[in-house]
């Protein structure tokens, strides 16, 4: 199977290439950094936006606008007027509070929309403006005004393809699953219409995106029906993570898919106070850290019933099966220790995935795979939580070469 790595255009991939680089000669050299301040330009773009099609339709209709983002009073805070003004006037109203204006900045305003900005609003806390000189924030902000937002593979190609930049750069750590696996895995496990799914340690959120993909351009006739589009909208995609900063960045993954309402908790899965997520997902997809370990006592307690570890990828195997569903289906990438570890819990947590589940395939992978980390062999888990076993033939594949072209 030969799998393409991104639908991104010269043209557009040569734009965000001049924007990284502008950032990168303006004195913003972390790429989770320039992401993050590049995601938050976007939201400006695509919340001015908008109010503008509300402001069309209102007008069209002949009806007063209703839950508009900005008043009157605040326009000077939206992109189609601060674009305008020149660099020393915007860089002002991004970082000196206005009198007139409520004693709001942009990125005040921004932060302050609260639930009527859609899931990424909602993990805007911790957000902090810093493009350093009006120099830069002019350049990047007319760059950004230039980009087709309009058409929703666009939009997703573009932001995935600034996310790429992350594991490129290779910074703190960060494992981002190439975009390639994320679609074979999905691909294998075909996520179905009544489907819940879940990654407990959702990242840039690559597998709930990937997996909406798939639901959308395979499935189109389910869009018909209202009760999908709201389980689609709201229930069906769920993700957990620890890190603020990738959690913005996650929900507005999803946000610029299209995916309008998912279920996104800012916590540790592994936490003592996780314990409540049981029996509520019928199919996971992830990609969990596994190169950390956890004192016992942060470990939630059923956790270590099933494998006594502090290991984070054994634990986060226990926790899967918590919580999924029974017929629940999971595919995890695990390092290859998982299958060959002699340790205790390393065959505790095997003997529960053959003896206890249904353990059905196993995919080794090539140990180049994530780049630049390429001393890491890894392999995928594919297993459906029965609590009555049920393991009979398991498909083993050693995969050569991973089909990246």
């Amino acid at each position: 199977m030969k799998l393409h790595e991104s639908m991104i255009t010269g043209e557009l991939k040569s734009k965000i290439d001049k924007i990284w680089n502008d950032f990168w000669t303006g004195g913003i050299s972390n790429p989770l950094t320039v992401i993050e301040q590049f995601t938050y330009l976007i939201f400006l773009k695509q919340l001015d936006s908008k109010q503008m099609d509300n402001e069309k339709a209102a007008n069209l209709l002949g009806i007063p606008l209703e839950n508009a983002f900005y008043s009157k009073k605040h326009e000077p805070l939206r992109w189609s007027s601060f674009k305008e003004k020149d660099p020393e006037v915007m860089f002002d109203l991004f970082t000196k509070p206005q009198r007139e204006l409520d004693d709001l900045t942009v990125f005040d305003f921004m932060k302050n929309i609260g639930k009527q900005g859609g899931v990424f609003a909602q993990y805007m806390k911790g957000a902090i403006f810093m493009i350093p000189t009006p120099k830069l924030l002019d350049k990047v902000v007319q760059q950004i005004d230039s980009l087709n937002l309009d058409n929703k593979d666009a939009k997703g190609d573009l932001y995935e393809y600034m996310l790429s930049k992350i594991a490129e750069a290779g910074t703190n750590g960060q494992f981002r699953t190439p975009r390639h696996i994320i679609r074979m895995m999905v691909q294998i496990v075909k996520p179905q219409q009544d489907d819940v799914i879940c990654d407990p340690s959702s990242g840039t959120a690559g597998f709930l995106v990937s997996a909406g993909e798939y639901v959308y351009h395979k499935h189109k006739e389910w869009f018909n029906n209202k009760t999908f589009r709201n389980h689609f909208n709201n229930h069906m995609f769920n993700g957990i993570e620890f890190d603020p900063t990738m959690l913005r960045i996650g929900a507005m993954n999803m946000q610029l898919h299209g995916m309008e309402n998912p279920t996104l908790i800012g916590k540790d899965a592994l936490s003592e106070s996780n314990g409540d997520i049981e029996n509520q997902y019928s199919l996971i997809l992830a990609n969990p850290p596994f190169k950390g370990s956890l004192d016992y006592d942060e470990v939630e307690s059923s956790l270590l019933k099933v494998t006594k570890t502090k290991k984070t990828e054994l634990l986060f195997l226990a926790l899967m099966l918590r919580m999924l569903k029974i017929g629940g289906r999971a595919a995890v990438i695990v390092p290859d220790g998982v299958l060959f570890g002699s340790s205790t819990a390393h065959k505790n947590i095997r003997k529960e995935l053959v003896q206890n589940q249904q353990l059905q395939a196993v995919i080794s992978m090539p140990s180049g795979v994530f780049k630049p980390y390429a001393g890491v062999s890894t392999a995928i888990l594919f297993f459906t939580k029965t609590n009555s076993g049920g393991t009979d033939k398991v498909w083993f594949y050693d995969m050569k070469a991973d089909g990246l072209i």
